[in-house]
C-alpha cells in the first residue's frame, strides 16, 4: 500500500494536507494581529480545523467562556477533578482532553438515560457531583475543550496511529487499513510471546501485564488495533489479523473473550487510557508548534486503575 493510498484510508486527503490546513489555522489566530491575546476558542478553532468530522460532534468547549484569554494550555487524556485542579494549580486555564468530563459521551448535553435507565438513585448521586465539578470549575476560571472525533480520526498522530507508534510499529509495517482501524506486520511468533512483547512496549504507560484470551501457541505474523472504543474485534474481523488488541471498554467475556477461547484466535485487552495515552501526548506536540508563544502542558495518566497485586 502507497503512503497516499495509507492516508486517504486513515483520513480525509493526506497528512500534508491535513497538517498544513491545521498550521494554516493556527497562522490564522496568531496573524490576527500583533499582541492580540489568544482566547480559548482559538484554540478550539484551530483544533476543529485539523480534519473534518461528522456532526453533530462532541469536539466542543465543554464548560467556560471561549473568551477567556488563555494563560497556560493543559493536556490530558481524562479530565479527572485531580488533573483539573493539578492543572489550576499550575496556572492552566485551557484543559485540553479526549473524553468526557461529566460521566457520559455528550457531557452537558446528555439525556438522564445516558447515565442510568432505571436506577433513579445512582442517577441523583452522579447529578449531584456533575453539580458540583461544575461549580468548582467555573468558580476557577478553566475552559475544557473536548477534542475526541478529530483525535480519533486525524492522520499521522491520531489515536490508532500513536498506539501503533507506542507498539514500535511503522508506516512500513501497515499491510491493511481502514478509518479507525490498522493492521501491521510481525515476524511470525507464537501469541504469548506476542502478548509478552505488548505489555514490555506498555508498562511505562503504567500497564505492566495485559489480559489474553485464545491460543498461547497460536502462530501470529499480524497484529491489529483498534481506535478507543472502535477496537471491536468483531468489527474488524475482515481486515484479518492474527491478533486482535482491544480496550476494556469494548470487551465482554462472554462475547468476544469467549469466542477467543473457543476458537484459539488470539485476543489481547488493553486499559482504554493505555490505548491513548500516546495520542494526546501527541497532540500536545502539534499545541506546541501551533501556539508556540504558550507554555503547553501534559498531565500524563496512562492505565486508568493501579495494579495492585497479591
Amino acid at each position: 500500500m502507497n503512503r497516499r493510498k495509507f492516508l486517504e484510508m486513515a483520513g480525509k486527503g493526506s497528512l500534508g494536507l491535513v497538517l498544513s490546513s491545521g498550521v494554516s489555522a493556527a497562522n490564522r489566530v496568531n496573524s490576527k494581529g500583533k499582541g492580540k491575546m489568544l482566547k480559548a476558542k482559538d484554540i478550539q478553532d484551530y483544533l476543529r480545523s485539523l480534519c473534518e468530522v461528522p456532526e453533530p460532534s462532541v469536539d466542543r468547549i465543554i464548560i467556560g467562556d471561549g473568551d477567556t484569554v488563555v494563560t497556560k494550555i493543559g493536556t490530558a487524556w481524562m479530565p479527572y477533578w485531580k488533573t483539573c485542579r493539578e492543572a489550576v494549580k499550575q496556572g492552566v486555564n485551557t484543559l485540553v482532553v479526549h473524553e468526557p468530563t461529566f460521566y457520559t459521551h455528550w457531557d452537558l448535553d446528555a439525556k438522564d438515560s445516558d447515565y442510568f435507565r432505571d436506577d433513579i438513585p445512582g442517577r441523583r448521586e452522579y447529578f449531584r457531583l456533575r453539580a458540583e465539578k461544575i461549580k468548582w470549575i467555573n468558580e476557577n476560571g478553566l475552559v475544557i475543550i473536548r477534542s475526541h472525533d478529530v483525535l480519533d480520526k486525524v492522520a499521522g498522530f491520531g489515536i490508532p496511529f500513536s498506539l501503533g507508534e507506542v507498539l514500535g510499529f511503522s508506516e512500513g509495517d501497515l499491510i491493511r487499513s481502514r478509518k479507525f482501524y490498522n493492521v501491521y506486520k510481525i515476524e511470525p511468533k507464537p501469541a504469548a510471546e506476542v502478548a509478552r512483547y505488548i505489555a514490555e512496549k506498555l508498562k511505562n504507560l503504567g500497564q505492566p501485564g495485559v489480559a489474553f484470551y485464545g491460543d498461547e501457541n497460536y502462530r501470529v505474523s499480524s497484529v491489529g488495533v483498534g481506535t478507543g472504543c472502535i477496537c471491536n474485534p468483531i468489527q474488524f474481523m475482515d481486515l484479518e489479523p492474527d491478533l486482535f488488541i482491544a480496550v476494556d471498554d469494548t470487551i465482554r467475556t462472554w462475547t468476544q473473550a469467549t469466542y477467543a477461547e473457543d476458537t484459539g484466535r488470539p485476543l489481547v485487552v488493553i486499559n482504554h487510557g493505555t490505548s491513548e495515552e500516546n495520542g494526546v501526548k501527541m497532540l500536545n506536540a502539534e499545541l506546541k508548534k501551533a501556539f508556540p508563544d504558550k507554555d503547553v502542558i501534559h498531565f500524563e495518566q496512562g492505565c486508568g486503575y493501579k495494579w495492585i497485586t497479591a
